[in-house]
């Protein structure tokens, strides 16, 4: 029997959702025109969704001794116990969204919901997933599995599969420590790699500097989006010999300096933590989480173009390194022994290693359809837990970008400044980029 287990990087994730918000993922799918209509949606995904069998399966913890917590598939599952919807006239849809992602999901069923949603400025899709069972490109691929442009899946395995017996999980746990064992001078070997991604030894230590948007958060989020044309931002990376995400980190980095500076604060450097993936990819059948951290030093330069030369310098050095997400071994560790200590919450609630949190997944191409509709815009949304007032969330999607801004309100009320100070740096490099080569 095939025994799906829980990664370690999983485990992490698990770890971390003991806080005030639930470690929650998802997009907001705007479409062009009108939303499919609600009976034929549900039918579609009805359809679609054995597609990816994380959808119909729960997590399960194991008994002692027989290793980690397994997947297995629910038989009661149904579509419709997790889609809703919502006709909401008087709210915009990103309030929704909001509302949606900070909703804690049902560990006793699959660990998603879904919502159709008619606001005031449009219909659109709502998905949310927990982070442990996928990361961004995980999310991206159960979108692409459920489009129409996906192409139809072979056989579908059966369902549901009985779970393992107590002997099946204590035979595979004892297997799996002796592969643990065997491999345990290269996971040493990675484990260092590990503590070089996180910056140990490479740069001198350094806290993160007090200011006032980082406090202990809420279980409330506000959404704000900026969208601008990616080859836009291709060509501001190419001028400065930078990547897009350096682009962004530039973008999202000089907002909160305009903040910092209209409240009175001047820090010489913002901090901010950088997913890095193991993987290039993800399919319908492996999701999970496969993500290291690297933190980002970004001095506080007012200039936009003098400080997005400095993020290209910092983070080249780590582009040529081989080793990637290795720095989720050594994160992994950490925060189980954290967790399992009762000390977690303590730590991320007032933690001085970053000051944000950005992420940024490079999507599709082309345009999307469900159910015939146009999908016009993808806003992706990450609940991150701890005390970052202010996070963001960046996905490219058929040739635009659109960097989500994620905010407590009550730690950081100026959410449209912010958006208004990123959309600002992006048009700045832009019109800097395009003089330079005249």
């Amino acid at each position: 029997m095939l025994i799906e287990r829980v990664g370690p990087m999983d485990l992490t994730v698990l770890a971390a959702d003991a806080t005030s918000v639930p470690m929650n993922l998802g997009a907001l799918i705007v479409f062009d025109g009108p939303a499919p209509p609600p009976r034929e949606l549900l039918g579609l995904l009805g359809d679609r969704i054995p597609r990816i069998p994380r959808l119909r399966q729960i997590l399960r913890r194991t008994p002692a001794g027989c290793g980690r917590p397994v997947w297995v598939d629910d038989p009661s599952f149904t579509v419709g116990r997790h889609i809703e919807l919502l006709d909401r006239p008087d709210e915009d849809l990103l309030a929704v969204a909001a509302s949606l992602l900070c909703r804690p999901l049902d560990p006793q069923r699959p660990l998603w919901r879904a919502a159709l949603v008619a606001g005031q400025d449009g219909h659109a899709l709502v998905v949310v997933l927990h982070h442990v069972v996928a990361d961004g490109l995980g999310g991206l691929a159960v979108l692409a599995a459920l489009a129409d442009e996906s192409a139809d899946a072979a056989a579908l395995r059966d369902f549901p599969l009985p779970p393992p017996t107590a002997r099946e999980l204590a035979s595979d746990a004892a297997r799996a420590r002796l592969r643990a064992l065997r491999s345990l001078p290269g996971d040493l070997r990675r484990g260092v790699a590990g503590l070089r991604e996180l910056g140990v030894g490479r740069v001198r230590p350094r806290m993160a500097e007090r200011l006032s948007l980082v406090a202990p958060t809420s279980r409330r989020r506000a959404l704000t989006r900026v969208t601008v044309a990616l080859e836009d931002v291709v060509t501001i990376a190419h001028r400065y010999g930078g990547t897009v995400n350096d682009v962004v980190l530039c973008a999202v980095t000089g907002a909160m300096l305009a903040v910092l500076r209209a409240r009175g604060e001047h820090p010489g450097h913002l901090i901010v933590s950088v997913p890095v993936s193991g993987r290039t990819s993800a399919s319908p059948g492996r999701l999970g989480n496969n993500t290291g951290v690297r933190p980002i030093s970004v001095p506080a330069i007012a200039d936009d173009a003098a400080r997005l030369a400095a993020i290209v310098a910092a983070t080249r050095e780590q582009r040529l390194s081989t080793a990637r997400a290795v720095s989720a071994g050594p994160l992994s560790a950490l925060f189980r022994i954290l967790h399992r200590t009762g000390l977690f919450r303590m730590f991320i609630e007032h933690q001085r290693l970053v000051h944000t949190f950005e992420t940024n997944v490079r999507g599709l191409r082309s345009a999307l359809h469900l159910a015939g509709s146009r999908i016009g815009e993808l806003v992706p949304m990450v609940a991150t837990p701890g005390n970052a007032g202010v996070t963001f969330a960046a996905l490219s999607y058929a040739g635009a970008l659109t960097v989500c801004v994620i905010t407590d309100p009550g730690i950081v009320p100026e959410r449209q400044p912010l958006a208004a100070a990123v959309r600002r740096t992006f048009d700045v490099l832009a019109r800097t980029a395009v003089s330079s080569v005249m």
